[in-house]
């Protein structure tokens, strides 16, 4: 009888799924905002420009300073992906996933229908942490490790997340793209 109901809910729930994908993008701004987030007014921007408005109102100077704790912990999972370093990828993607469990929980707000978010309750730095890690952990299951990186553009250092078709991205904007291949196109008419 216990399998007739799993294989039920099993086919239930195979057209839901938890797009995790902006959270995912979050764990990429925090890194990306090493420079601009030193200030509580910087946190609740970033956390506004995000859609998390509650979150933007309840943040205090000590969500900063964990958000930034986990900043440099997200920058060393991305760089070990950039590396080729899958293993330590996945090794430092489960010791943030156990030192921020995932409570998820129903949420409707801001106009939008019933959807799931990660962590409602606790502190704001408790949210941005287990969202960041879940998101970066479902690409990394879902896609691979090889999903994330560092932008190959000196001296840029951001992160970034492929989503391309063909797992082609090496740097974090066009911008950077842009000026990469004009060093190297530069590069071989010297050496030509």
């Amino acid at each position: 009888m216990n399998h007739v109901i799993l294989k039920v809910r099993s086919h239930f729930l195979q057209g839901l799924t938890v797009d995790l994908t902006s959270y995912a993008e979050l764990a990429v701004l925090l890194v990306n905002r090493k420079y601009e987030l030193r200030s509580l007014e910087a946190l609740r921007d970033l956390l506004a420009e995000t859609g998390r408005t509650e979150a933007a109102a309840r943040a205090t100077r000590r969500d900063l300073d964990a958000i930034c704790e986990l900043r440099e912990e997200l920058t060393g999972v991305f760089e070990s992906a950039s590396q080729g370093d899958e293993a330590d990828v996945v090794e430092r993607l489960n010791g943030l996933l156990v030192r921020h469990p995932v409570h998820p929980q129903i949420s409707g707000h801001d106009g939008q229908s019933w959807h799931m978010h990660l962590t409602e309750g606790g502190r704001v730095a408790d949210t941005v942490a287990v969202g960041s890690v879940m998101g970066l952990a479902s690409v990394v299951t879902g896609l691979g490790a090889d999903r994330l990186g560092i932008c190959q553009a000196p001296p840029c250092r951001n992160a970034y997340l492929d989503t391309s078709s063909n797992k082609s991205r090496r740097y974090c904007s066009e911008r950077c793209a842009s000026r990469a291949n004009v060093a190297a196109y530069r590069a071989r008419k010297r050496n030509a």
